[in-house]
């Protein structure tokens, strides 16, 4: 009974695309002179009747359920996603209607303000939940069609390809000796992209007007901040499911121009990195492409985060590559070390006021997303003395925790250590970083001890 009642509840929700795909074809077809399957061999992106494939049925309901699982903030209308399906199942054939005559407007996005990894503000553009389904419905037609176009060096944002991919070429172009990595990092590419440029790449694949005139309003549609709104003259916004791809799309010429060059290259997103055999060569390579950059695509390179140097001296998401026994070996950069720990700091805090059981809850879940993503590094050894780190962190909140010299005895003897060794480690004078290190400690709070308390470990047993 309950899996036929989220069939029906589905089905209830999803009812605001309309019934049968037919009667969607039909009305959206309605002016037009020929039918999508009379098209032959036409290319659907240069179709003059795209967006009648972007409103089909199943292309809609596969965006809906996709945004509906990304969740998401509201946009500057306020609506949450789970409020969504009421209100386009009232509002939908209008806005369709829109659609099919090239009418319709986006909405401006809310601005929103995260911290970089790196330090900083990145600023995202959250768009309203219709309008986030319409880019997703969007990006999947043109997405089918674009990028099996797409270099197969651009590894960001693309179905089946992932920045482990990215990171395990360029160890092996290291392994072929070309050690040395020119590491460009574009400067505010999201913020900074040129509106014209990209709709000369858009127009070169996409033949109908309206879906054109869409993507340009997209663009366009401008930032609520602060209670005002603004009109955007150059960027795309962080946030949008159409984005990644437009961003793909720009960045792929560049690709091509690398591929021209006959370079050997990685792409994730605006990250990218040439690897060549000398620092000569690298410099050279470096002082062209910025050329080219700001010629051909309108972009420029931050000077502070790019350069020129060995591998072991530059990092990319997050790894870089440095030498043991003769071969390059995957490793953690010191910044994402840096971070991981800020983050547990943050997390173990003595002073958040919350139980050991519930701090090693959450710092298990924030433990297991960091292991999936850097478990992917071929140091061991970093992974465990992280592991001896948090264990380490762990003893000493708790040390404080218990404060008094006589509180510290009794937790002590109650956890089976000797007279002797608690009465000398309650008494100490050392701080609590260093005593919570010693024997005493070790013995009373075990590895065992937070296993039984489900702390994960980022140095994986063998079972």
């Amino acid at each position: 009974m309950g899996v036929e009642r989220q069939k029906k509840q589905g089905q209830q929700e999803l009812a605001f695309m309309g019934a049968e795909k037919s009667e969607t074809r039909k009305a959206a077809r309605e002016g037009t002179e020929t039918p999508i399957a009379e098209q032959g061999t036409e290319s659907p992106t240069r179709s003059t009747e795209l967006m009648e494939g972007i409103c089909e049925r199943e292309n809609l309901i596969k965006a809906w359920k996709q945004v509906k699982g990304n969740k998401g903030s509201p946009g500057i209308d306020g609506m949450r996603v789970e409020e969504a399906g009421v209100y386009l199942k009232e509002h939908w054939p209008a806005i369709r209607e829109e659609l099919l005559q090239g009418r319709y407007k986006p909405q401006p996005v809310k601005r929103v303000e995260i911290p970089k990894a790196g330090g900083g503000k990145r600023k995202l553009g959250i768009p309203t939940v219709v309008d986030r389904i319409i880019q997703q419905a969007v990006a999947q037609v043109l997405e089918q069609e674009w990028d099996p176009t797409f270099s197969e060096h651009s590894y960001g944002f693309r179905p089946r390809r992932s920045a482990h991919q990215a990171v395990e070429q360029a160890q092996e172009y290291i392994r072929e000796g070309y050690a040395i990595v020119v590491d460009i990092d574009l400067e505010r590419f999201f913020d900074r992209v040129n509106h014209d440029v990209m709709m000369g790449r858009v127009a070169r694949r996409v033949g109908d007007k309206r879906v054109l005139k869409l993507i340009r309003g997209f663009l366009e549609s401008g930032v609520m901040e602060d209670g005002l709104a603004r009109a955007t003259e150059a960027g795309v916004p962080q946030g949008g499911p159409l984005s990644p791809l437009l961003s793909n799309l720009l960045l792929d010429e560049l690709d091509k121009e690398l591929e021209r060059r006959g370079l050997r290259y990685c792409r994730y997103a605006d990250d990218a990195n040439v690897y060549v055999k000398s620092e000569r060569a690298g410099k050279r390579v470096m002082e062209s492409l910025k050329k080219y950059l700001a010629r051909k695509l309108k972009l420029q390179v931050n000077e502070e985060k790019s350069g020129v140097g060995a591998a072991k001296e530059r990092k990319f998401l997050g790894f870089t590559i440095i030498e043991e026994g003769g071969e390059p070996k995957r490793s953690i950069s010191g910044r994402s070390l840096e971070r991981f720990k800020e983050r547990v700091r943050e997390i173990t805090g003595r002073s958040r006021g919350i139980s050991l059981e519930d701090m090693v809850a959450e710092l298990s879940k924030y433990v297991r997303g960091w292991r999936g993503y850097y478990g992917f590094c071929e140091t061991p050894r970093v992974l465990r003395d992280l592991d001896k780190w948090i264990r380490h962190r762990l003893r000493c909140m708790v040390w404080k925790s218990w404060r008094r010299g006589r509180t510290r005895y009794k937790k002590l003897r109650q956890r089976g250590i000797g007279e002797k060794l608690a009465a000398m480690t309650a008494g100490s004078s050392h701080g609590p970083w260093r005593a919570s290190r010693g024997e005493a400690m070790h013995k009373a709070l075990p590895i065992a001890y937070f296993r039984r308390l489900g702390l994960a470990e980022l140095a994986l047993r063998l079972v």
